[in-house]
Parts: structure tokens; sequence; C-alpha cells
């Protein structure tokens, strides 16, 4: 990027099952980012959205609700963008690409959905979706059975990856202990985790329900705006990079275990940043089920395809390894209101850059690396945010 461009602000409601309705979210996390940047509405010369919604909600028209929040914000334009479980990372790119495109100096993007109103049924199949619907048996799969079918071709090619992802499961609940923001604050036990129970039944063979993420409200949103004017802000996180690389979305036309599109925008996003993964402080990752936060660290390269364990068994990935992932708690404790993931990222990410991530922040921190994913490795999206103090 020949412009750059930084967080400036961050808003982030409560995920979880919430009483509130999409646009008292939006407006929720709006105010709170807008506030804390300590910027003036009127000085946002654009608002995105960042909105899956596939019939989950009756506001079809949502990207304008953003104007609720301030007075100011009238007559600013806004704009929607969907790109499955990465919409929020959609949005980013799109806020980027205005300011890159010198059509604005500052935006606010925000990243929401409202889910928990719906049956599991009605939310499964507005998610399912997202999958690829001209061919007879790819359509059939809710999201739970495409990435059991990741972990079935896993098995058939490496071995059994149900200890690791029993493993990240335990992991992520007891990271989500100390974010007061996520869903699910509650502990698992690596046992409880890998033992398939009443309490925990299979959910898509092999998948129990201890591997899948929580349906989830909630909302996030940061303020972005260009290097130069980042300088007068009180705190900032700056872009290293930022990369969008899709692959095909028949799955029967691409290897999905290889996790080709993931693995490649990691490569991109580190050479664009200039930085290795060994530079990397923490990673926020898509573990929409946990099979996909094991072929993440295969992916990004901290254990070789296949040894996705490793990781795990060297501490790695631990809170106090040499790269802590999903210090939220991730999709998998944290929630995954699908339009808010890839906003809640970047948001979370800047808050441990700057300062200002209370419980999760680690003693040092001067890059966080960031992975949205939309669909079955479909739409990829891998950010390298660095600390930027004015």
């Amino acid at each position: 990027m020949d412009q750059g461009i930084s967080i400036v602000g961050s808003g982030h409601t409560k995920f979880g099952r919430l009483e509130q309705n999409l646009e008292t979210l939006i407006v929720e996390a709006t105010r709170e980012a807008v506030e804390e940047a300590g910027i003036a509405p009127g000085d946002i010369d654009a608002v995105f959205l960042g909105h899956f919604n596939s019939g989950m909600v009756t506001d079809g028209f949502a990207a304008s609700l953003i104007h609720q929040a301030y007075p100011e914000l009238r007559f600013k334009p806004a704009s929607r963008a969907e790109n499955a479980c990465a919409s929020g990372s959609a949005a980013i790119h799109a806020g980027m690409n205005t300011i890159l495109a010198g059509k604005a100096k500052t935006v606010l993007v925000v990243g929401a959905e409202k889910m928990t109103h719906r049956s599991t049924a009605d939310v499964t199949g507005a998610l399912a979706g997202a999958g690829y619907q001209n061919d007879e048996n790819e359509k059939k799969l809710s999201f739970p059975q495409v990435f059991g079918v990741a972990a079935q071709q896993y098995t058939d090619r490496y071995g059994s990856p149900l200890d690791a992802m029993a493993h990240i499961a335990a992991k992520n609940h007891q990271n989500a202990m100390r974010n007061p923001l996520a869903h699910m604050q509650k502990a698992f036990s690596f046992e409880a985790c890998s033992q398939v129970s009443d309490k925990n039944p299979e959910i898509a063979p092999p998948l129990r329900l201890t591997d899948c993420s929580l349906v989830t409200d909630g909302a996030a949103a940061i303020v972005l705006t260009t290097d130069d004017n980042a300088a007068s802000f009180a705190k900032a996180a700056r872009f290293r990079s930022a990369v969008h690389v899709s692959d095909r979305l028949p799955m029967a036309s691409r290897d999905f275990v290889a996790f080709e599109g993931p693995e490649r925008a990691f490569g991109m996003a580190l050479e664009q940043a200039g930085v290795a993964l060994d530079d990397i402080d923490f990673a926020e990752v898509h573990d929409c089920f946990t099979i996909a936060e094991l072929l993440t660290y295969e992916a990004m390269g901290i254990a070789p395809k296949g040894q996705g364990m490793r990781a795990i068994e060297d501490g790695s990935v631990y809170r106090d390894g040499r790269l802590p992932v999903n210090l939220s708690g991730g999709l998998k404790a944290k929630g995954h209101p699908v339009g808010a993931t890839g906003v809640s990222m970047h948001a979370i990410s800047y808050r441990q850059l700057t300062g200002q991530a209370g419980e999760l922040q680690l003693p040092e921190t001067q890059l966080g690396l960031i992975f949205n994913m939309g669909g079955a490795a479909v739409a990829n999206y891998v950010s390298v945010l660095e600390t930027q103090q004015a």
C-alpha cells in the first residue's frame, strides 16, 4: 500500500444471546468507536457495514442504520459489504480502498449480525447458502458437515486430528475466561472436549459440539484513517499489509484440506509486510470449527502439513507460547456473529497493540496477525497490524 492506513478507534459490544436488535447493536459499536478515537462524527467521510444476513433479519437495507448513531452522519455515503463469514473484513477492505482511492481520509467500518432469535435450523440453512448450490451433493451440506468432511479428509491423509481439535477447543475456552465480551466464559477440559457424550454429541461426524463455534449476536467497529492523520490521534495501529485471496467455490474443484487460499493469503501478507512469522506476537484466526484452526496452523507455517498438533504439543499457540492464537477465545468461545467477526478481530487486535486489551493484554506486542475466512476457505483475508503510538 502506497498510502498507509491506521486504526485509531474501536468499538465492541458484548457477544452472546442479546436482547438488542440489529440497529441498537450497530449504534452501540459505532458510538464506542467514535468516542474511543476522540473524533468528531462529522469528520467521518464514509461508513461501511459488514453484514451477512441471508434472511436472518428483516433489516434488508442495514448500511444506513449506522446513520442512527449521530445526526452528523446523515448524508455520509453508506454501503454494505457481504462475503459470507468474511463480510466484516470485506467491509474493512472497502473502507481502505476508498481511502486509497483518495475519496476519503477517515472512514468508519462496522460489522454486525443478529442470529440467536432464529432457530438452529434457520441459522444452519441461512449459513449453508454460502456453499456451492450448483452441485447436488455440496448443496445438501450444512457448514458443520462441510468441516466434518475436512476433518475426515485430514484423517484419511494424515491421521486423526480429533485430539488436536479437542485441545484447541479447551485452549480457546480458557482464553475466553479473560474476555468479558465473549459469548461463553466457561472453561472446558481437554477430556470434556474429546469425549462424545450427551453433553458433547457428534454434530457432523467426526465433529463434536465442542468443535463448533457459537451462533451469536453482536457488533464491532473500527475507525480507519490515513497514517498522516493518525499522528493526531492518541493511539493508532497501522496496517503493514492487508491481503484478500479468493478461491473457487466448489469444494470438488480444489484440495480443501490443503487450505491453498489461506496459505497463499498468509504468504502474501507476510511478504507485503516485510516480516516473518517469527516476528508476529499474536494471531486472531478464523476457528469457525476447531479443524479450521488446526488447518490454519499449517497454512500460516507454524507447523508442517499434517503436523499441526506440533503447535499444541510444544505450546506455541498458547498464551505463553511463541505465537499465541485466539487470545480472545476465538469464534469458538467469543462467538461468531457472522458479519461482525472480521471487524471484531481487527478491533481486538488494535486494542492489544495499543495496550487497551484489559485481561487479554500481553506484556509487550508489536505485530499482530489476523485471518478471517468466508465459506470453506473461499474468501481469505489476512492482515498484519503494527503498533504505532502517536
